[in-house]
């Protein structure tokens, strides 16, 4: 009559075993380097689980990947003014779960001058110019001039043409690049 009862007990010990070693789902992440300041980078994880990141440090997707599931991690959206690249973006979990957190997103500089722009109203423009390059912005929020300048190159930005019917002012519009920063210049309209 106890064979039955010490067979569950047994049975039971098994399974439970067996389901402390599966390892169930964990977390993805990685280290973002790089960033400049003010500036959001959107990263993916398989296509789906959209995270945001507006500062550089350890970050990790919400959603979890089951063991032995694929991870693929891209950038959905880069920072005004610079490129992000990740490594070690892609791969598989183990078949215990363990996390994988050695992916690294490096973003740099692909402009020298760039910044905000704020007040702006809709449906309108303005246009900023630094030396021969125009620039033209119709909303609000970041902006940057295309191309990375020299260290020590001198720049002015001038509003070029202003929104109609308001005035949009410049704040730090003129100095001297420095090797790997973008200059800022916001752009403030009223």
């Amino acid at each position: 009559m106890h064979q039955p009862r010490i067979l569950n007990i047994v049975c039971c010990a098994i399974a439970s075993i067996a389901l402390a070693a599966c390892g169930g789902a964990s977390t993805i992440g990685g280290t973002l380097s790089g960033l400049g300041s003010g500036l959001t980078v959107v990263l993916q994880n398989n296509g789906a689980d959209n995270l945001t990141l507006t500062g550089n440090g350890p970050f990790t997707f919400s959603r979890s990947v089951v063991e032995s599931g694929a991870y693929n991690v891209a950038v959905v959206t880069h920072p005004v003014g610079q490129t992000c690249t990740v490594s070690n973006g892609s791969g598989s979990l183990n078949i215990w779960g363990d996390p994988a957190h050695d992916i690294t997103v490096n973003c740099t500089s692909t402009s020298s001058i760039g910044g905000t722009v704020s007040g702006l109203p809709a449906g309108t423009s303005v246009s900023l110019g630094n030396g021969s390059v125009t620039l033209s912005i119709s909303a609000n929020g970041a902006y940057a001039f295309a191309g990375l300048l020299a260290a020590g190159t001198a720049y002015g930005v001038t509003v070029v043409t202003q929104p109609a019917g308001h005035t949009c002012t410049l704040s730090h519009a003129s100095g001297t690049v420095v090797s790997g920063v973008m200059s800022v210049v916001d752009v403030s309209c009223v």
